[in-house]
């Protein structure tokens, strides 16, 4: 069975059919899911739908489109809404210098107050970066130097310097849809050497349907097509990218496992 490690159930798109679009991914052989929150101002309601099914498992974070506009918060509050059964990861948050929504300032300090929670919690950290690749694996390191942290580079589609730091610091690179798209040729060379037990797939449904579905709604079945894929890609079978990338998942994020 493969995890979709990163979609976004609480998303209006899916409101009127969720639980279609939840049996339609356990039909194609996805097993948990992990939905993933972007504003604490939301985290009930993405709380509620991991409570309404048995494989779903939910985060609590601020994504950095989202950092000037949430109310500010720090690291312990974090902490707090981690004690839920539920809630098995922070974030998901990071640093996003292509569309900057938000100051680079604020993403940085609330970014840190992520970081922070997760080394508290001891939850892994899920991590957004674009065009910021320098200063997300500045302030990684900067975390790291106080042990305890761990985490998910979500939705990769950076460079091999960010796959390779990230690495280094025991981080896990989750691949998207995006591999499967046809200009997606340097990306398609860092999954092969992402190494097996590094690796984790996922949809961000509703975004970047994968290649058969490229320009559609995502939604989590859809990470069958990515798995496959990559395990063509990587010269393996798809029954073992899956078992691996669910052993992994559950490496990573062991209170699911609770």
């Amino acid at each position: 069975m493969l995890i979709d490690s990163h979609c976004h159930l609480d998303f209006e798109t899916f409101a009127p059919e969720l639980d279609a679009v939840v049996e339609r991914a356990r039909k194609a052989g996805v097993g948990g899911f992990l939905t993933i929150c972007t504003r604490l101002t939301e985290f009930e309601h993405v709380r509620s739908i991991a409570e309404r099914f048995d494989d779903v498992w939910c985060t609590v974070g601020i994504h950095p489109h989202e950092a000037a506009s949430e109310p500010a918060t720090g690291a312990s509050r974090l902490v707090e809404l981690t004690r839920h059964p539920k809630v098995i990861g922070i974030g998901e948050a990071g640093l996003d210098y292509y569309y900057e929504h938000s100051p680079r300032d604020r993403q940085r300090a609330v970014f840190r107050d992520h970081i922070e929670a997760a080394r508290l919690s001891g939850l892994p950290l899920i991590v957004h970066s674009r065009d910021a690749d320098k200063e997300t694996v500045e302030l990684l390191e900067e975390g790291a130097t106080k042990d305890g942290l761990s985490g998910v580079i979500h939705c990769f589609s950076s460079t091999a310097y960010l796959a390779e730091r990230a690495l280094a610091l025991g981080f896990y690179i989750s691949l998207s849809g995006i591999v499967t798209f046809r200009n997606a040729g340097t990306l398609r060379n860092i999954a092969r050497s992402i190494p097996a037990e590094r690796l984790l797939v996922e949809t961000d449904a509703p975004y970047l349907a994968p290649v058969p579905h490229r320009g559609k709604r995502n939604e989590p079945a859809f990470v069958a097509h990515t798995a496959a894929f990559v395990a063509e890609l990587r010269g393996v079978d798809p029954d073992t990218l899956a078992n691996e990338s669910t052993s992994n998942f559950h490496r990573l994020f062991a209170k699911a496992r609770h």
